[in-house]
């Protein structure tokens, strides 16, 4: 009777058990059905947020990007020597070739060239030739401000145009205008591939740029009357996605729609975009679907496993035992394989950083060589007269050679420093310097050179000091790297001809000019051992250095072929601020 009892009582244990279990997987699943349904309704919410805003922040980027691309086209523009010819001469028979030319580089809607009394005497858009623009806001303001000028205005479509345009001088005197239009419709078509409403809005809170044509010229509370969010997002998903079953309605009935706003920088601009909250619900419910059916799967399982532990718990553990053996043998293998990739990138780490000190050693050693080579040919000269003046018994002519000689090794003791200066671009050295006694110096120095050859050196400096803050000895290696080239260039010519002119208005600008060959590739003319000198005769690192050198005095170097020949440099500097409150 005992050993019936023992049987029975674990049975109904077993039986209790497993009701037991079955009844806390029940609450268990009803319990995390729950709490999932609150978290992924507010994580696929926040995500929805997100990506919004990051859509919104990258449209604002690309039209910022566009508008500023162009804004340097009329700046650029306006200063074409061949445009401000034509002005000049009134002949615009290349003028309309010359602005196709650009328009497909600079990626601008199309480009008008406008003479003194507003008429169109070139453009892209050939239809457009013998247009006035008199009284164009675009031409007008153009006319009346030295800076670029940025004009929207309304299309007879009733569109939008926004045009960027300047004024063209020349000696002083108004020639005309460039206008740039901005193509910002190919802006507003990328917006049509996301499933977001889209517009941008004026400072007077005007749409000037939608997904939706309706909005355009309206405000948002009557854009909104107009076309409601859900229809203009209907619209966006229809130009991106063929619906063939469920009218798009189905999908926005109901549904809230989330407004996000950023700020343009650009003249009070904002853009506004509209996401519909539609498929929150359907990825949860998706979810959710999937926790319902792997908790009725664990419930059957648990069914199963019940009628079943006894004779499959042998089985299962080795099975397991055997999937954990493999899984560890797995992880080993992919342990020593992560090593072994890790040795692998330390080595071309390690390959990589010693060929970078190679190469940057290398280059510092063909500066140092070609920034000694003119004092030491300077050295040789003196050498030579000294050794003369000797013979002649002239002590103390031969003493100033000698001085000349110290000066120039304490120079190359100073173009090494400047070297390392120029690898660091420090400006802790930087002084108020006078750019004539700077030019003065530097053909001081180049005397040697050009007396032996019969070359016509003219000058030209201002009465007034010529002030700029930088460092003395850098501005006089950049001039006599230019002054070398200007030598090298004319050796061909029947009567050389080298013009250094130094000039002070907005800015102090020195003119190196010959009468030489003229330049070749300007593309290139500026990139480090670029040469177009025999071998031995240069590595093609004066004009890389001195741009380098100009670009950390705070100016540019201009290099272009003379219109009666020869090359032109012209290195522009900032004026020294002191010098123009004094000058006032």
């Amino acid at each position: 009777m005992e050993n019936v009892t023992i049987p029975a009582v674990r049975t109904a244990l077993n039986r209790w058990r497993l009701r037991l279990a079955v009844i806390a997987l029940c609450l268990l699943g009803a319990g995390t059905i729950y709490v999932t349904n609150i978290l992924l309704t507010e994580r696929f919410t926040e995500s929805t947020r997100n990506r919004a805003e990051v859509r919104l922040t990258l449209f604002v980027a690309n039209l910022m990007s566009e508008l500023q691309r162009n804004s340097i086209v009329p700046q650029l523009l306006a200063r074409d020597p061949a445009l401000i010819a034509a002005l000049e001469n009134g002949d615009f028979s290349l003028s309309t070739q010359r602005l196709l030319s650009f328009v497909d580089e600079i990626g601008a809607a199309s480009l008008m060239l406008l003479d003194r009394d507003g008429r169109v005497v070139a453009a892209t858009d050939r239809n457009r030739l013998g247009e006035s623009f008199r009284s164009a806001p675009q031409f007008v303001n153009a006319m009346r401000s030295n800076a670029t000028v940025f004009t929207r205005g309304e299309t007879a479509q009733g569109g939008f145009n926004f045009i960027y345009s300047r004024r063209l001088d020349n000696s002083g005197s108004n020639l005309g205008a460039i206008l740039v239009a901005v193509d910002l419709a190919k802006i507003e078509r990328g917006w049509v591939g996301v499933s977001d409403a889209v517009y941008v809005a004026d400072s007077e809170g005007r749409i000037i740029l939608s997904t939706e044509p309706r909005w355009r010229g309206q405000e948002e509370s009557v854009a909104l009357a107009i076309e409601p969010a859900s229809g203009a997002i209907e619209r966006a998903l229809r130009a991106t996605e063929e619906w063939t079953e469920l009218p798009i309605d189905a999908y926005f009935r109901g549904e809230a729609v989330l407004r996000r706003e950023a700020r343009v920088p650009f003249q009070g601009w904002r853009m506004v975009s509209f996401t519909s909250y539609a498929s929150v619900r359907e990825r949860v419910n998706g979810v959710l679907a999937l926790e319902v059916m792997g908790f009725a799967i664990l419930l059957a399982l648990l069914f199963w496993y019940a009628s079943r532990r006894a004779a499959t718990r042998v089985a299962v553990y080795e099975q397991e035992s055997n999937e954990l053996r493999a899984l560890n043998a797995a992880l080993q293998r992919e342990i020593a394989a992560r090593k072994q990739m890790e040795r692998s990138l330390q080595v071309a780490e390690q390959t990589v950083e010693q060929t970078s000190k190679l190469a940057a050693l290398g280059e510092m050693s063909a500066a140092v060589s070609h920034e000694l080579n003119q004092p030491l040919a300077a050295m040789k000269t003196y050498l030579a007269g000294a050794r003369l003046l000797l013979q002649r018994k002239r002590p103390e002519e031969t003493l100033s050679s000698f001085q000349r000689i110290d000066d120039l090794i304490d120079r190359m003791g100073a173009i090494t420093r400047q070297l390392k200066s120029y690898a660091r671009k420090g400006s802790d050295a930087f002084e108020a310097v006078d750019a004539r006694a700077a030019v003065s110096s530097a053909l001081s120095l180049m005397e040697p050179q050009l007396k032996t050859r019969d070359v016509e050196i003219s000058r030209t400096l201002p009465s007034a000091p010529a002030l700029i803050y930088g460092d003395r000895l850098r501005l006089e290696q950049v001039i006599i790297n230019l002054l070398r080239n200007a030598l090298d260039a004319t050796k061909t010519a029947e009567n050389p001809r080298i013009d250094v002119i130094l000039a002070v208005g907005e800015t102090v600008t020195l003119t190196v000019r010959d009468n030489g060959t003229g330049i070749e590739d300007l593309d290139e003319l500026f990139e480090p051992f670029y040469t177009t000198k025999q071998a031995g005769d240069g590595v093609g690192l004066g004009l890389a250095i001195s741009s380098g050198i100009v670009n950390d005095l705070g100016g540019r170097m201009i290099a272009r072929n003379g219109a009666q020949g020869g090359a032109v440099f012209e290195v522009q500097l900032p004026l020294l601020k002191s010098a123009l409150k004094a000058a006032e």
